[in-house]
């Protein structure tokens, strides 16, 4: 029962914060964020939210961490008024690194593929 309330959260979450951050957060920085998944904790006191963005660039992901950073408590109070819960969890937002890695890999592949020919 209680892992069906976090998976329930987890995902709104997910789709309150992607409204957010298109609709009420106007940061340059975090144009172009997408919010691949959260995970929250069983006590529902902390919510981690993976992000990721389109840029390869190191200077592109800091500025995007520090502009996530500075928009937490507007994202925090605007789901705070948008869900159900009796306490808001605290954000943390952390960038999701599986699908650089997937394209890493994706990369090595096609690399494979024209050696063999």
């Amino acid at each position: 029962m209680a892992q069906y309330r976090v998976g329930r959260l987890e995902q709104e979450i997910q789709r309150e914060v992607n409204d957010i951050l298109l609709k009420r957060v106007r940061d340059p920085r975090v144009q172009g964020v997408t919010i691949t998944g959260v995970d929250v904790t069983g006590d529902l006191q902390h919510a981690t939210i993976y992000y990721s963005i389109l840029s390869d660039q190191e200077s592109d992901e800091d500025k995007t961490q520090k502009g996530l950073d500075k928009a937490t408590s507007l994202i925090r109070g605007e789901l705070g008024s948008r869900l159900s819960i009796y306490r808001t969890p605290e954000l943390i937002f952390k960038l999701d690194g599986s699908i650089q890695y997937g394209s890493k890999i994706d990369q090595l592949i096609n690399k494979l593929k024209k050696s063999d020919r």
